[in-house]
């Protein structure tokens, strides 16, 4: 979309920022590159040629500009890059400015140049290289790869609950498996069901079924905290941190046996938050009255452990109980374009699908991907009669329970 003169004077009063870049046009194609790149890696963005870094405007000299630019985008940029491109004329006096403008890009895309690939970032005013993580969080953002089918270094077969996974298929996909001593059936089996890969077992598997998943992965738990008041105080009534796989050993009259993560936040919630009694009929009993519905609390805690970003290492999910209400916290911004609002309208989307595949194996969650409007919206309002935050801040996601 054209922009007018007006509104390019505007943009350059206002300086450089997240989606704005000025430069002389005399600068190296893959400067050119680099800057658009940044931008594509990031929500887009637009090249200024012709103005100054302190937003003075000297105007555009090249000649053939427009197919400079297209030439340095083709050959310069991998995948490469269509920009849409402008000349305003007249800025000043003698004076013109093009406008070299991308979108977000569906790819990762990189600078080519001294024949090796540089992947860029913008932050800020600035285009810089990202960290490892800051990479690894752009592929996952693109569908570039999924981190929780990434091997686990150090983890092999040995460190998967056997009893667990048998009761998984057996049990709750009822389905035939190998016998306990042939390790190239399950073997195979877990490889079809992407719980192994062939470099290892896969972050899912662990999190999932590992006999000791904070061996491998120390963000792979909860840190349960109860306060007094309604502010995080060094006092409180309980703290924990609770580990484990997320699921649970059931019998075969679908009793859990020995209980998942899920089973051990929902038991820590429960002892933390029943209500005053009330009284029976004839004044002789007292029934305790559940301060949260367990589906609402059923569906956040599930809802954390499913869409946190597991490369965030140095977190675990947080789970608060103030006096006033419930909040979980989990790290990581919300995936695939998914907005609090979006998903408040049902929107379905996984960081880590297998995780999702499996925690609705398992019944806690459904397949209409109707949970958050369902469960958690609807059971509070029936409930208490109030509304739910979701709220996206920074790098974490926030649920927020009112009692």
């Amino acid at each position: 979309m054209a922009i007018t003169r007006t509104e390019l004077l505007e943009i350059i009063r206002n300086g450089e920022n997240s989606g704005v870049e000025f430069k002389r046009d005399d600068i190296q194609n893959h400067d050119l590159a680099k800057e658009l790149v940044a931008f594509a890696n990031f929500a887009g963005g637009m090249v200024l040629l012709g103005v100054e870094d302190d937003g003075s405007i000297s105007g555009t000299t090249r000649d053939k500009l427009e197919e400079w630019v297209m030439t340095a985008c083709r050959d310069k940029i991998r995948p490469a890059i269509i920009p849409f491109y402008e000349l305003l004329k007249e800025i000043e006096p003698g004076k013109d400015v093009a406008v070299v403008r991308v979108s977000r890009g569906f790819d990762v895309h990189t600078v080519w140049h001294n024949n090796k690939n540089a992947y860029f970032i913008r932050v800020g005013t600035q285009s810089r290289e990202p960290t490892p993580e800051e990479l690894g969080r752009l592929f996952q953002q693109r569908g570039g790869f999924r981190v929780e089918l990434r091997p686990v270094s150090g983890a092999t077969m040995a460190d998967l609950d056997h009893r667990r996974l048998k009761n998984y298929f057996t049990h709750v996909r009822q389905q035939d498996v190998p016998a306990d001593r042939d390790e190239a059936g399950w073997q195979t089996l877990l490889f079809n069901t992407e719980i192994m890969v062939e470099d290892g077992i896969t972050v899912s598997g662990i999190l999932l079924f590992g006999r000791n998943p904070n061996r491998f992965l120390p963000q792979a738990g909860i840190d349960a905290t109860a306060y007094h008041g309604i502010d995080k105080d060094y006092a409180s009534s309980e703290r924990s941190i609770l580990r484990g796989p997320m699921t649970p050993l059931l019998n075969d009259d679908d009793e859990i046996v020995e209980a998942g993560l899920i089973e051990q936040a929902l038991a820590f919630i429960q002892r933390n938050t029943i209500a005053a009694g009330q009284i029976g009929e004839g004044g002789a009993r007292r029934e305790e009255k559940p301060s949260y519905p367990v589906e609402a609390i059923r569906e956040t805690i599930v809802n954390a452990l499913i869409h946190r970003d597991y490369l965030l290492s140095s977190t675990d999910i947080e789970l608060s109980i103030f006096s006033d209400r419930l909040e979980v916290i989990s790290p990581g911004r919300l995936p695939n374009g998914i907005t609090p609002e979006r998903m408040l309208t049902g929107c379905r989307a996984a960081r880590n699908q297998l995780i999702k595949d499996v925690m609705r194996d398992y019944r806690y969650r459904e397949h209409s991907g109707m949970g958050v409007p369902r469960k958690i919206v609807k059971s509070m309002k029936n409930h208490n009669d109030t509304e739910p935050e979701l709220i996206e801040d920074g790098e974490r996601f926030i649920i927020r329970l009112f009692r």
